[in-house]
């Protein structure tokens, strides 16, 4: 057995034996790397107090807090069911730490030049944050499992100016912008990133704006996803800026009646029936998907879709091949950007496309 693994048990196995006993306990009690929180306890306290590779466990609760890390570390829930991470009062929240000043539930926060590695965060809730339920900036190797991300007021998670991320497990929920968004920066132009082979799988996105968004990224898979009852399924977007979107796998996904209304921003047109969208992407491989029931009446909707960029750029060398799409409307693959080139429509199955002849 790995020593640090051994370490976590041995913590474990220590509060299960001592159960009560920890009820006049410190805010973190240290036991060979693990930290252990129980309700009426600072995670954040904890994560101050840990070293590097340490672990976190959070012990059944509610935890009305934000909590900020930005050192190697793993912050692991003693369930998703059972640990509830939810906004302090606005008093609180200004007097605490910058991830609650900034509306945020857990942030991951690295810089340009120091990336935080290797930050774990595994099978808690965090839910009802005005901004995003986990924003990760500047990190690499950072996984999200096993975690529930709700009701929050901008994304579920968010990530950006990161690499080699594994976001897998999760069931994201009724958050106001997408489930998951991997960008290079959310509210700053440049070039995509390399992330490097990031990985979005095994998720379940429902109720949200966006299930999943990758914007402004190259090197990523979206795949094995469960992604039903947005406004829209996955969004791959690109712009004019140099290097271009792409590279990335969007596969074997099921994509399933993302037929929410939502209204039209300054960059996009309203949101309805979009499956899986590409606008200003290049070399996007779309393959082994389910895409059905996707139906609305924005210029978006449809199974899979290729959508002329607002800002010009456009869709070129993307692979549409070896889906299966049912149900969609007003089409099952949509090829509406005139511009693009290079695009290719390949073993699909499917009844309605436009042009005709991409089925």
């Amino acid at each position: 057995m790995p020593v640090r693994q051994g370490k976590y048990l041995a913590g474990v196995m220590t509060v299960a034996a001592l159960g009560a006993g920890f009820a006049t306990a410190p805010a973190a009690h240290a036991a060979m790397g693990v930290h252990v929180v129980r309700a009426g306890q600072s995670i954040q306290r904890a994560v101050n107090a840990a070293h590097a590779g340490d672990t976190v466990y959070v012990m059944p609760g509610a935890y009305h807090e934000s909590v900020q890390i930005t050192k190697q570390l793993t912050l692991r829930g003693a369930g998703a069911g059972l640990v509830t991470l939810q906004p302090a009062g606005a008093k609180a929240a200004v007097k605490a730490n910058a991830c609650a000043a900034a509306g945020h539930g857990i942030c991951v926060t690295g810089t340009a030049g120091r990336a935080v590695r290797d930050v774990h965060i595994e099978s808690l809730t965090v839910q009802g944050f005005t901004k995003d339920g986990i924003n990760a900036s500047g990190t690499d190797r950072m996984a999200v499992r096993h975690t529930v991300v709700s009701g929050n007021g901008q994304e579920g998670i968010s990530q950006e100016k990161s690499t080699r991320a594994v976001l897998a497990d999760n069931r994201i929920v009724n958050n106001a912008q997408s489930g998951v968004i991997v960008a290079n920066a959310i509210s700053e132009e440049g070039g995509a990133l390399d992330t490097q082979g990031t990985v979005v799988s095994g998720n379940t996105l429902t109720g949200n704006r966006i299930g999943v968004t990758v914007r402004r990224v190259r090197t990523l898979q979206v795949q094995n996803n469960q992604v039903t009852g947005n406004c829209g399924g996955v969004f791959v977007v690109g712009d004019e800026n140099s290097p271009k979107a792409g590279d990335i796998d969007v596969k074997n996904n099921t994509v399933t009646a993302n037929n929410k209304y939502c209204a039209a921003t300054t960059r996009m047109p309203f949101i309805q029936g979009v499956g899986i969208l590409l606008t200003g992407a290049e070399d996007t491989r779309v393959t082994g998907n389910q895409v059905s029931d996707n139906v609305g009446t924005s210029p978006m909707s449809g199974g899979v879709v290729l959508y002329p960029s607002t800002v010009g750029a456009t869709n070129q060398r993307d692979q549409v091949s070896g889906n299966t799409l049912s149900g969609n409307g007003p089409a099952d693959v949509a090829d509406r950007d005139t511009t693009g080139s290079g695009n290719t429509f390949t073993g699909n199955t499917c009844k309605v496309s436009e042009p005709a002849g991409r089925c």
